[in-house]
């Protein structure tokens, strides 16, 4: 499928302005990446509740996790099913508020409370500092659900980009932890393989939003030691045994560099005995969760993801 039009534009856009893919400056990176992904949510979508609660990390720092509950569990008067959201932004960029509106039309598509976690960023925080406030904050989720009001037989887990990756790779561990049971992984065109050697590198890392130099970049900020590449927390695509992981729904866009790694996993997961579905986003590209405002044709993000959740917890809209 031809490239979506309105990226297509957006994209020369971008060209045309110069803008550098990874300067220097983290603190302008941040900033600059913050106000472009608002400018393209589109109107704020409804939902029936949102909370923030303060969660505590295992080196005793303070964690924020926003918690959006869409009108279908507001009127259900049950335990609801739940998904620990891992915002993207190659783990040195974003922030729960920055996914505000993401997170609310995730939560309208999938009928699932969303609770979507602030971990720390890098450079400052460093491997494997993010991955272990989100899977604390799973943790404290799991811990919590009588208080929250959900179903603890159907929390799962969810991320897009390098929040994809924290969201497999909390899989990983909760699978050799074997104190918390994830119901489901919902990875959005996810990072997972620090090799950056995947087919799709070499037709899309350039010219279509995400590149290669900028994946380079973020995993120089997430990693202090090159070698952690090579970890399964890092690179679950790496991962020796896939073997009792939760069950996943994999969305990849069509003009992604990190789409071929994507489908790799999905067929990993599927040949060692994990229900995977995997779907391509036609005409899409990295980032597309942010795009709603640009093009109605991303809101096949959330419909598929809705789709894919709901089927697995076993809810309607």
């Amino acid at each position: 499928m031809p490239l979506d039009a309105g990226i297509e534009g957006l994209l020369r856009q971008w060209a045309a302005a110069g803008e550098s893919a990874a300067p220097a400056d983290i603190a302008r990176l941040r900033a600059d990446t913050d106000a472009g992904l608002r400018q393209l949510h589109g109107p704020q979508a409804s939902v029936g509740r949102v909370a923030v609660f303060e969660v505590p990390a295992r080196d005793g720092a303070t964690l924020r996790v926003h918690g959006y509950w869409p009108e279908a569990c507001m009127a259900r008067g049950m335990a609801q099913p739940a998904l620990v959201f891992a915002h993207g932004g190659g783990w040195c960029l974003g922030s729960a508020e920055v996914y505000d509106n993401p997170c609310r039309e995730l939560a309208n598509a999938t009928a699932s409370v969303v609770l979507s976690v602030d971990y720390r960023l890098a450079p400052e925080h460093r491997y494997p500092v993010p991955l272990h406030d989100v899977f604390d904050a799973l943790r404290w989720v799991f811990d919590n659900a009588a208080r929250l009001g959900l179903d603890p037989g159907r929390i799962g887990v969810a991320g897009d980009s390098a929040g994809g990756n924290l969201a497999a790779a909390s899989c990983l561990l909760a699978r050799d932890d074997g104190r918390i049971a994830i119901a489901h992984q919902l990875l959005i065109y996810p990072v997972l393989s620090h090799r950056m050697d995947g087919t799709s590198y070499q037709r899309f890392g350039e010219g279509y939003y995400l590149t290669r130099e900028l994946m380079r970049y973020c995993f120089a900020m997430y990693l202090a030691d090159p070698g952690d590449g090579e970890a399964p927390t890092v690179s679950p695509l790496l991962a020796p045994r896939l073997q009792g992981l939760p069950e996943a729904t994999i969305l990849t866009a069509e003009f992604d560099p990190l789409r071929s790694e994507a489908e790799d996993y999905g067929a990993r997961l599927a040949a060692a005995g994990v229900k995977a579905s995997v779907r391509q986003l036609d005409g899409m590209i990295h980032g597309c969760l942010h795009m709603k405002g640009l093009t109605p044709a991303a809101g096949a993000v959330f419909e598929a993801a809705g789709r894919g959740v709901r089927e697995a917890f076993g809810t309607r809209r």
